[in-house]
């Protein structure tokens, strides 16, 4: 069965074979071909293409029907009936360009007849720039040329290099060729023969040869780049470096080359003898340094080999030199402390001189109590808190595994203490995406004084997240400008302050700035919104830093009443880092409020920020009260201490006063007067004998004698006395005078004319009359005899206790009719005090038959 499967596939193949060669022997079975002068051409030139069929195998009905057809490509170049036809061809493009002639017979596809190739190309041109190299001891010889231009046609190349004794060796290669190595070696024994080299190009269209080019051994041969380069130092210590390699044999020479990373030109230095090693002495410490080597094998002539492959290493560490650029911030925490925060800029690589470990850093007070504080810190800045008194100085150095640098001493000053040192006029432009120019003008008679400016900025950030690095610039005191651009973005606000410096005082400016701006990409969110005093007070949420898209100028607040389709109000706020409310006093109350907020920068206005519905309770604006009252106040003393004003004030109020506020008097007997003091009669004028007769009578008193008298004066008007005015006395028996009392009597118009206190009270109570065995019947009791007090204590009768408030008697001497009564009318309430008695009683009128009210009396 196997034997049956192996024989299968023999004869496959065999017939494969068959098919494919009767395939190509038969491809111009129906004709042929020719071109003339040749099927390869130069270019420019032209070709006769000549098709022709062979007998008996034109169209089957007729040889009148045989049409041929040539075709370039898929081009048609021309056609012709019968049984052959020629076609001149120019223009050809360099290359192969195939042509195929068919036959066409009606109705049917067109049948391929042969077809041609024709190649244009270019006759080789002279060869140039012949080099050949042997690398090493064991290398072989390989040469190099430049063929020049393509000639698009095969082409033959053939090296030959001749030597001493008519030794010769030659190697051929075609086409693109332009490399090919002899695959023979050079020895030592041959070091000062010289040689030939040449190469000859042949194609269809001609031939070139190059022109000889000579070469000696140590042209030819290169040693082998150098190996296993390394370095040491003696001591750990950079000034004594030795740099050592492997070498071949027959080297006499090397070339060093060697540079710090960061550099591009390269140090050269030459080592004769071939003793691999070489001493360096003016490399730098910590610097990473890149080592190659080249040899040659003669000291004056001969190629050089190529470079080694670069060795790189750093070099060791040293002291660091150099002093380190402090800067500082100081902040009062409160009356007895404040914040030092230390910053400085990191050593270069030439200064720290190797890796830098830790900074030590000292806060030293010098004045007083001599403070010394000490820390190590692995960072760039530090923050102490210290009193606020005396004068702290600060010195810090870098440390490396060798050793530390000298340290940087300042004095903590308040930087911007002077404001006579100040510059003035300070600006901020871009410069670029990255980048600004800080511009200012001296600080006026304070400019010579100035040893340096110090530009300072920082990205604003908001409260409670990260500070951004402090950045600052040294300026000497002749400019007045600096570009700055460390740690600079686009569409990041700075602040910027630019300080001028003399000795231990200082100045500073500020301003806002930033490379690149545009609208901030939000608005601030109203946070808050609360009544205090009479206004509304707006609250918000500031604008991320990646939102703000620069340094924001101003905030709006936009309100208008809900529902409303007129323009809203605003309100502009210029804008501080530090302010996150404002209020505002033209909202309505109880009128509900749309508000929002939006940011501008230079480059335009914000989307509007989220909006906050809001109706104000319309509580009392106590300062728009206050004012208008005091103001009245003022104005209403100034007028009552006037006395011919209050008087009339006085009097019109009385006649104003309705009836029913009139009080009656109270029953004397339930009198406070008459329950504490029941010896009070012993206090008065009257005479003793009397007064006891009063108490030790058991019966009822006798009715107190009061004469009747005609009303012949006018009546008094007295000002409405106070609730409690029957309740309080005016310094009589212990009590004291109420400021009440005071007012009220105090506020009685003076009289048009004087009166009698006996004439006065008869408008009120008529006369009262004593009995006493001294006194007769129809003779008024003498104004002696009225006794200062609440109430009469006997049962003679009482009055009220404002008796002293009335004038004292003076004789009367006007006229009879200046003795009728006068009726006054002012008041809309009718008042029974404003007429005379109607009734009459005799000569005796007893106090069962009489009530006594603050302004009349009846029966």
């Amino acid at each position: 069965m196997a034997h049956a499967l192996r024989g299968c596939s023999l004869a496959l193949i065999f017939i494969t074979m068959w098919l494919l060669i009767k395939a190509k022997i038969d491809v111009c079975k129906r004709g042929d071909v020719t071109v003339k002068p040749s099927r390869v051409i130069s270019r420019g030139s032209a070709v006769n293409i000549s098709c022709s069929l062979k007998p008996r195998q034109g169209c089957m009905h007729s040889s009148s029907l045989n049409r041929l057809v040539l075709y370039e490509f898929n081009k048609t170049v021309g056609f012709h009936h019968g049984h052959s036809f020629t076609s001149q061809v120019t223009n050809l493009p360099l290359g192969s360009t195939l042509f195929i002639c068919k036959l066409d017979c009606v109705k049917s596809n067109e049948i391929p007849v042969c077809g041609a190739e024709i190649s244009v190309g270019v006759a080789p041109e002279q060869l140039q720039n012949i080099s050949c190299a042997q690398k090493g001891e064991r290398g072989t010889v390989a040469c190099t040329w430049d063929r020049g231009q393509d000639t698009y046609l095969y082409t033959e190349y053939t090296l030959q290099l001749n030597g001493p004794r008519n030794l010769t060796w030659e190697k051929q290669c075609h086409n693109d060729c332009e490399h090919l190595d002899l695959g023979v070696s050079l020895t030592s024994e041959l070091l000062e023969s010289n040689f030939t080299a040449n190469v000859l190009a042949t194609n269809s269209l001609g031939s070139s040869s190059s022109s000889p080019s000579p070469f000696t051994f140590l042209d030819i041969v290169r040693p082998l780049p150098p190996w296993d380069i390394r370095i040491k130092f003696l001591n750990a210590s950079v000034r004594r470096g030795t740099l050592q390699w492997r070498d071949e044999g027959w080297v006499l020479l090397n070339r060093l080359r060697y540079r710090p990373s960061n550099s591009r030109s390269w140090n050269m230095v030459n080592v004769t003898n071939g003793t691999g090693r070489c001493d360096l002495l003016d490399l730098k410490p910590f610097t990473e340094y890149e080592f190659q080597i080249s040899s040659r094998l003669h000291l004056h002539k001969g190629s050089w080999s190529d470079w080694s492959e670069s060795l790189r290493t750093h070099t060791p560490e040293e002291e660091p030199t150099g002093m380190l650029d402090i800067w500082y911030l100081k902040q009062h925490i409160d009356n007895e402390k404040q914040q030092i925060a230390l910053f400085w800029k990191n050593l270069s690589l030439s200064e720290a001189r190797g890796k830098i470990l830790h900074y030590q850093v000292t806060l030293q007070e010098v004045t007083g109590r001599n403070i010394t504080l000490q820390n190590t810190t692995g960072h760039t800045s530090w923050t102490w808190v210290v009193p606020r008194t005396g004068v702290w100085t600060v010195a810090v150095s870098a440390v490396n595994s060798k050793g530390s640098s000298r340290p940087t001493r300042i004095n903590v000053t308040d930087l911007c203490g002077r404001g006579l040192l100040a510059p003035v006029q300070v600006s901020a432009n871009s410069e670029g995406v990255d980048s600004m120019v800080v511009s200012w003008r001296p600080p006026g008679k304070a400019a010579p004084a100035v040893q340096q400016y110090v530009v300072e900025w920082r990205a604003l950030h908001l409260r409670g997240s990260t500070r951004p690095p402090l950045n600052w610039l040294r300026i000497p005191p002749y400019n007045v400008s600096a570009q700055i651009s460390e740690n600079i973005r686009p569409y990041i606000c700075y602040e910027i302050r630019v300080h001028a410096l003399s000795r231990d005082q200082g100045g500073c400016s500020s301003i806002l700035g930033n490379s690149k701006h545009k609208a901030p990409l939000s608005g601030p969110h109203i946070s808050a919104i609360t009544e205090e005093k009479g206004s509304v007070l707006i609250s918000w949420n500031h604008i991320p830093v990646q939102e703000q898209m620069g340094c924001i100028l101003h905030y709006r607040i936009y309100w208008k009443a809900r529902d409303s389709d007129s323009q809203p109000e605003l309100c502009e706020i210029p804008y501080k880092h530090s302010q996150n409310s404002h209020p505002i006093n033209s909202l309505q109350p109880r009128m509900t409020y749309v508000l929002w907020m939006t940011a501008l920068t230079a480059a335009g206005e914000s989307p509007q920020g989220k909006k906050r519905e809001f109706c104000p309770q319309g509580k009392a604006n106590w300062n728009a009260f206050v004012a208008p009252s005091i103001c009245i106040a003022i104005t209403m003393v100034g007028i009552f201490s006037i006395r011919h004003f209050r008087q009339k004030v006085i009097v019109l109020l009385s006649a104003l006063r309705p009836q029913w506020c009139s009080r009656k008097i109270p029953d004397p007997a339930n009198s406070t007067w008459a329950k504490k003091y029941p010896i009070v009669e012993e206090k008065t004028q009257l005479q003793l004998d009397r007064i006891q007769l009063a108490w030790s009578t058991p019966e009822e008193p006798e009715p107190l004698v009061i004469n009747e008298v005609l009303p012949q004066v006018s009546p008094v008007f007295r000002h409405p006395h106070c609730p409690k005015w029957l309740e309080r006395g005016r310094g009589v028996q212990g009590h004291f005078t109420s400021q009440e009392d005071t007012e009220c009597s105090a506020s009685s118009p003076p009289p048009s004319r004087p009166h009698t206190a006996e004439t006065r009270l008869v408008g009120l109570y008529k006369v009262l009359r004593s009995r006493g065995p001294d006194s007769q019947l129809g003779k008024p009791t003498s104004p002696s005899t009225v006794l200062q007090g609440d109430y009469l204590p006997s049962h003679e009768g009482y009055l009220p206790s404002n008796v002293d408030d009335l004038p004292r008697e003076a004789p009367l001497t006007d006229p009879v009719e200046e003795l009728e009564p006068r009726h006054i009318s002012l008041s809309v309430f009718t008042s029974s005090s404003l007429h005379p008695l109607t009734f009459s009683c005799g000569e005796k009128l007893t106090l069962d038959q009489l009530k006594m009210g603050c302004d009349t009396f009846m029966l």
